[in-house]
């Protein structure tokens, strides 16, 4: 693709952060705690060493997967003469699709939830939350998300807007601000909302089970795991991990071990 795909991406997520960040520090959905400087810096800390690391790791990214998957015809959209239109939506919603299965599983499958453990485990939600993730579940996303390009053949164009928005909407809906009800009732029959998503961030696991999707919102409601509001309310809900309500998440070398803490334990 003739485009500088990380500065486009990074500029639309400079853009999105801040315009997020504004909103919920003036108008903020819940009072926050008081670890957020420190809350801020380990997961702004987090997403540094994620891109050093898969830049490291995997030295080529799902655009150039999709521009290599059509021009070798990989993939099952180059089996089908499908019109560019409707090429496009398929594209984007398996891609999604896949995102919500991804998430799914690292709930779902013990030790991808030692890795997803470390974003819930984020005692607020708010806009950094969205971007914080342990360095190694973030290269097991990189893989499946090169996996899924090249499976389907996605044109390169659709793949780098689908990074863009998927990256754009974690921010969004991981923000600590608050939408009129009947704007977020709207919003969320398509999209996922910040009030939609707050409710997986829930201690209570018949809540964190449900409303997996970063996107689009259907996937949820299609699945029956698509819950409208937690049982206390957003503003006093308890957001993060049952066991780790304290200031260890706000630390960044906890947040960095916590996959692994308990495995080496002798057994008695």
């Amino acid at each position: 693709m003739e485009l500088n795909e990380g500065a486009i991406r990074f500029g639309v997520f400079l853009l999105i952060f801040s315009v997020m960040a504004l909103w919920e520090m003036m108008a903020p959905r819940r009072v926050g705690s008081q670890y957020r400087q420190h809350r801020w810096t380990t997961n702004l800390s987090l997403v540094v060493i994620d891109g050093i690391v898969v830049r490291i790791a995997i030295p080529i990214t799902a655009v150039w997967t999709a521009d290599f998957a059509n021009a070798h015809n990989i993939g099952l959209l180059n089996f089908f003469e499908i019109p560019p239109l409707a090429g496009i939506l398929v594209a984007f919603v398996l891609l999604d699709l896949a995102i919500w299965l991804q998430h799914f599983a690292s709930h779902k499958i013990p030790i991808l939830w030692r890795l997803h453990a470390v974003h819930h485990a984020d005692i607020d939600v708010d806009v950094t939350t969205g971007i914080r993730f342990h360095p190694f579940e973030i290269l097991l996303s990189m893989l499946w998300k090169l996996a899924i390009v090249l499976a389907l053949g996605a044109p390169a164009i659709i793949v780098f807007v689908f990074e863009v928005v998927l990256n754009a909407s974690s921010i969004f809906n991981h923000a600590n601000v608050k939408l009129p009800r009947a704007l977020d009732f709207w919003l969320r029959l398509l999209v996922v909302t910040p009030d939609m998503h707050r409710v997986h961030h829930s201690v209570i696991p018949e809540e964190t089970d449900s409303n997996y999707g970063f996107n689009l919102s259907i996937w949820d409601r299609l699945f029956g795991t698509y819950r409208t509001d937690p049982m206390g309310g957003h503003t006093h809900m308890i957001l993060g991990l049952d066991d780790h309500q304290n200031e260890e998440p706000v630390r960044l070398g906890w947040s960095l071990l916590l996959p692994f803490r308990g495995i080496f334990r002798k057994r008695s």
